[in-house]
């Protein structure tokens, strides 16, 4: 099977680019319920994975009585806004460590506000630092390594593989390095929407349950932890209380309906982010898992602006087409 058309750019009445890409929308039982283009290309599940990392982190910690604000950070791939900074701080000081032992490669915030302002380049400002922060804390509650929490065969990240197996239903992904050095599975888009719709549904995963149902909640009750301003999921999180969003590096995008139990992943085939957010919401709606009103809330994600002088021109406008087998 071939990418299919998702979004198209328009600019002063010209079509100027088309973005091609796949969508699959599965059930916790794995089935594809819904597709565009090839539902099993194969993929590397990137920061996609965060709240089912966040997850077996938590359940390797016994469920300890984080604050909602902490596990949400621990999903996000955040902002770096000093909102997401100070919650990372406070995971570290409460495992007894500090920035130094954050592993992930420093970076500017991805907010762009905050990034002019920043001297330099910092661990905990990079946006997976809440995801790092959340692994030291398990270790030094389970009594691991903290030197070691990225190798592979580091007794936590042997828990994430056989949840991240036990989630997209792929017995054996492909183990890449992630951009934060973490290990990163190869799966199937099908996968990864079968484990968004078992997040929706986490007595699929097991013992791993209660932890799933933490982060999931978590994320909905601070999800501008998860994210920050001017992004999809944080926006989208706090106006629709049923569904979950989680954006990751390579235009790679996931979501779960709590109340249908649903899946839902879409990834562009040259890797974009910019057409993520009408083409994520566009297939929200053709599932019926979102509403006009809330689409046109949130219009500017759902047809962002294409500038010409500093004012709008144009669009990104969504041309995906889901349909049922």
């Amino acid at each position: 099977m071939t990418e299919a058309p998702l979004a198209r750019v328009v600019r002063s009445g010209l079509q100027e680019s088309v973005h091609t890409g796949d969508v699959a929308v599965c059930d916790a039982d794995g089935t594809v319920v819904a597709f565009a283009g090839d539902p099993n290309r194969p993929l590397f599940s990137r920061s996609c994975t965060k709240p089912l990392q966040a997850s077996v982190s938590l359940s390797a910690m016994g469920n300890e009585e984080l604050p909602e604000r902490q596990l949400a950070v621990m999903c996000a791939s955040h902002n770096g806004e000093p909102v997401h900074v100070e919650t990372v701080r406070a995971l570290l000081d409460r495992a007894g460590l500090d920035e130094d032992d954050l592993q992930n490669p420093p970076d500017y915030p991805l907010d762009r506000d905050w990034a002019a302002t920043a001297e330099e380049r910092r661990r905990i400002t990079q946006n997976c630092s809440g995801k790092h922060a959340g692994k030291l804390l398990a270790c030094v509650r389970h009594g691991w390594e903290t030197s070691s929490y990225l190798d592979p065969w580091h007794p936590l990240q042997q828990r994430i593989l056989a949840a991240v197996r036990a989630g997209t239903g792929i017995a054996d992904p492909t183990i890449g390095v992630d951009g934060c050095g973490a290990p990163v599975h190869g799966v199937t888009l099908a996968g990864m929407a079968t484990l968004y719709a078992r997040l929706a549904r986490p007595e699929r995963l097991g013992d791993l349950a209660p932890s799933v149902r933490r982060a999931t909640m978590a994320m909905h009750s601070q999800p501008y932890l998860v994210a920050g301003r001017n992004r999809l999921g944080t926006a989208l999180m706090e106006r629709s209380p049923d569904l979950i969003e989680k954006g990751g590096a390579e235009g790679l995008s996931c979501a779960a309906s709590l109340g249908a139990g649903l899946g839902i992943a879409v990834k562009t085939s040259d890797g974009s982010a910019r057409a993520i957010p009408p083409v994520v919401l566009s297939v929200l709606r053709q599932l019926d898992l979102v509403d006009d009103a809330t689409l046109g809330v949130l219009s500017e994600y759902a047809r962002p602006h294409v500038l010409g002088g500093g004012r709008p021109v144009g669009a990104i406008e969504p041309v995906v087409e889901v349909s049922r087998p």
